[in-house]
């Protein structure tokens, strides 16, 4: 299995937002050249018995000094971001070749093969599952095991009509109801092993075959087994 990191078609966060920065210094010096110039007329050409009112004067400085510390903020803060989103996607590459379990739902079908756990916290009286691609059609629909506890549904990739299904991000959706009519609340997970992480977005993501899973998702890390 092939490992690495994908850092193609990197966002350029960071190089957007210091040209976003760099633009309005820039503007910014502008207007107050063209300030300093106007006041400096003024002044020139002021009358004696009637000079410019000193506390206007200092209150535009004053805003223009506050407009540039407000831009040179952002700028500091973009760089904090940067390291930030560098530092995560340092730690990120320690998950290569890790088996990892995925809490959204999704699963990756793989050669034709897509396997989930879901668990029940009461024995049901039926169980229903829904696989939806991901554009959020149902692929999918069947009964499910009803026992409380750790079921495994692993799926072939076929419809209901029996068409195979491409390879690629599957969602699997469980309703159950016990004996009574109540609804149950199962949880669903997936297991997979990370074979890249993809450094293309502002955070990491973990890919498992061509499934991008956020580190939010994952609730499990484990060595592989040899």
């Amino acid at each position: 299995m092939t490992t690495g990191v994908n850092t193609n078609n990197t966002t350029n966060t960071g190089t957007s937002n210091s040209s976003t920065n760099n633009s309005a210094m820039q503007q910014l010096s502008g207007n107050m050249n063209t300030f300093l110039t106007l006041l400096t007329t003024q002044l020139q050409n002021q009358d004696p018995l009637s000079p410019m009112d000193s506390t206007q004067f200092t209150q535009q400085l004053v805003e223009y000094s506050q407009v540039e510390q407000q831009i040179n903020t952002n700028t500091n803060l973009t760089s904090l971001i940067s390291l930030q989103q560098a530092g995560a996607g340092a730690a990120s590459v320690g998950y290569l070749g890790k088996s990892v379990t995925v809490t959204n739902g999704n699963a990756a079908l793989t050669n034709g093969t897509a396997t989930w756990n879901y668990s029940l916290p009461a024995a049901a009286a039926t169980t229903t599952l829904t696989v939806t691609n991901a554009s959020g059609q149902t692929v999918y629909t069947g009964s499910g095991a009803t026992a409380s506890g750790s079921n495994t549904f692993t799926w072939n990739g076929q419809n209901n009509n029996g068409d195979q299904q491409a390879d690629g991000t599957y969602t699997l959706a469980v309703k159950a109801t016990d004996a009574n009519g109540n609804a149950l609340t199962p949880t669903v997970t997936s297991t997979g092993t990370v074979s890249e992480i993809n450094l293309s977005g502002t955070a990491p993501q973990l890919m498992i075959g061509s499934m991008a899973v956020p580190l939010t998702a994952v609730s499990l890390i484990q060595n592989q087994s040899s």
